[in-house]
């Protein structure tokens, strides 16, 4: 309860802080994360990564388990979406680092990148229309594993197609939902970036955040390792 009141009134002062910022849902990756074209060259090793992981996805937490403000999203339809948090609000999960040494590597060389995890979507799974509390970051995507390309996700009303190697680069903050209708798990590499910005304030408001969420993820590590 306590979590879901602090994100609540967090939310809302991000959103204020950020309201003058006037950019389109999906965003050019080489002007917004140029270092997308690292990970892509990284995709064999990430692919190889996450597979090797989903092979004990038993011992990995649903996100549900790891937040519980993502109930709505990740318990809705008795289908899995589990979570291989590497990094999360800046704190480095060591553990799951040592399991993922390519994504560990990148992350050490690229600070700008906030939040790190493989995203693992059982078969039919729906992840409901949502978005996230905070301009100050953007979400980057990218499929390691579909073998049933089609839907992909859908974000401000517009779909973008699923296939392996895909990339998108996207404002949190607009509305999104994602489906898995066919019959195989789909693996993702989802990354939280900071949004470049100029004024002192919202360079401030980052920092606190990561602060405040980083300190909250150490208490909270336990969670989000995979035994």
């Amino acid at each position: 309860m306590l979590e879901q009141i602090v994100m609540g009134r967090l939310r809302k002062r991000m959103r204020q802080l950020y309201a003058g910022i006037d950019t389109p849902p999906v965003l050019d990756m080489e002007t917004y994360f140029p270092q997308a074209e690292a990970l892509q060259m990284l995709y064999p090793m990430l692919r190889d990564e996450a597979l090797a992981l989903y092979a004990g996805a038993a011992g990995i937490p649903r996100f549900h388990e790891i937040s519980a403000t993502q109930a709505r999203i990740s318990a809705s339809d008795g289908k899995d979406w589990r979570m291989v948090m590497v990094k999360s609000y800046g704190h480095l999960i060591r553990s799951n680092a040592a399991r993922t040494p390519a994504l560990a590597g990148f992350l050490a060389a690229n600070p700008q990148v906030s939040t790190a995890a493989y995203s693992f979507l059982d078969p039919g799974k729906h992840i409901p229309p949502h978005r996230g509390p905070f301009r100050g970051i953007l979400r980057y995507h990218l499929c390691l594993y579909a073998p049933e390309p089609g839907p992909w996700l859908k974000v401000d009303g517009v779909s973008y197609p699923y296939e392996e190697g895909g990339a998108l680069l996207w404002d949190d903050t607009f509305t999104h939902e994602v489906l898995n209708p066919g019959s195989h798990p789909r693996i993702a590499l989802l990354l939280d970036v900071q949004r470049p910005v100029t004024r002192l304030a919202q360079k401030l408001a980052y920092r606190g955040m990561i602060r405040g969420g980083g300190l909250y993820s150490r208490l909270t590590e336990k969670r989000m390792r995979v035994v």
